[in-house]
């Protein structure tokens, strides 16, 4: 049986009717459909396109609905004495076990190598995880800002068929194009990093550890590194392509008013 969110896709599929496709988009986000790669293909558009949508019918991408994916307010983590720091694991654990024996003169000398044990998992998950969290949370603040700079591009060069200092407009808009560019192989770095740190639990006593993560506040990684682009290199050069072939065309037309063009005063 075909659910909203269904339906909603398989229309923006079929978005040939014009001025139709942002409408599209804002109803497929608001049935459920809040991955954006997922809304690009079925649109055939790019992200920052969906992005550019979605804004324009008075949605905010970065303000998703309940299930948002985004890795936010990072705060510090502290999971029984572990911080997930590389330079402080040798004394945090040793800190953790001298707390334990103290709070268990009795202990069996197994108790005491179980619980060791217990703590090396806390350990090492501890530090696993922030280290992925740190390479998606980069991931995602580079892919914001990439595709806030490409809608610039856009803002930019709209602005200009209004400019009353047409020269510093045009001036501005060729450096957003620039910006833009660099905030593309910026973001690619970061998410060939972040698709370098695989997340995994590999045994019970690594599972308990992410529970306990969890259960302190600390978001879930799954649906994030889910979310990931699998393939950030092409993306990258189909976004530098898609930005270049735009700007070539609208140097070509930008040079005819040029050649028209006298600045007040001049």
């Amino acid at each position: 049986m075909s659910t909203r969110r269904d339906d909603a896709m398989a229309a923006l599929r079929d978005w040939s009717q014009p001025g139709r496709r942002a409408d599209l988009v804002a109803a497929a986000w608001q049935a459920g459909e809040t991955n954006v790669s997922a809304l690009a293909e079925a649109a055939r558009i790019t992200r920052p396109t969906v992005y550019a949508d979605l804004r324009s019918r008075g949605i905010d991408p970065d303000h998703r609905p309940k299930g948002s994916t985004m890795i936010t307010n990072l705060a510090p983590l502290d999971i029984e004495g572990f911080t997930g720091v590389a330079e402080r694991l040798e004394a945090e654990f040793d800190a953790a076990l001298q707390r334990w024996a103290a709070q268990h003169p009795t202990a069996t000398q197994e108790e005491g190598k179980a619980e060791g044990m217990r703590l090396v998992g806390v350990m090492d998950t501890t530090y696993r995880y922030a280290d992925v969290r740190d390479l998606l949370a980069h991931e995602q603040v580079a892919r914001a800002e990439r595709d806030r700079l490409l809608h610039q591009v856009e803002l930019r060069w709209e602005a200009l068929s209004t400019a009353a200092a047409w020269l510093a407009a045009h001036h501005a808009y060729v450096l957003a194009v620039d910006e833009a560019r660099i905030a593309i192989d910026m973001w690619r770095e970061r998410a060939e990093a972040a698709l370098r740190r695989p997340w995994f639990c590999s045994s019970p006593r690594d599972e308990a550890a992410y529970e306990e993560i969890k259960e302190a506040g600390h978001p879930a990684l799954e649906q994030a590194l889910a979310d990931l682009d699998r393939t950030p290199t092409q993306t990258a050069e189909q976004l530098h392509t898609n930005l270049d072939q735009a700007h070539q065309r609208r140097i070509s037309l930008a040079s005819q008013t040029l050649a028209t063009h006298v600045e007040p005063g001049r």
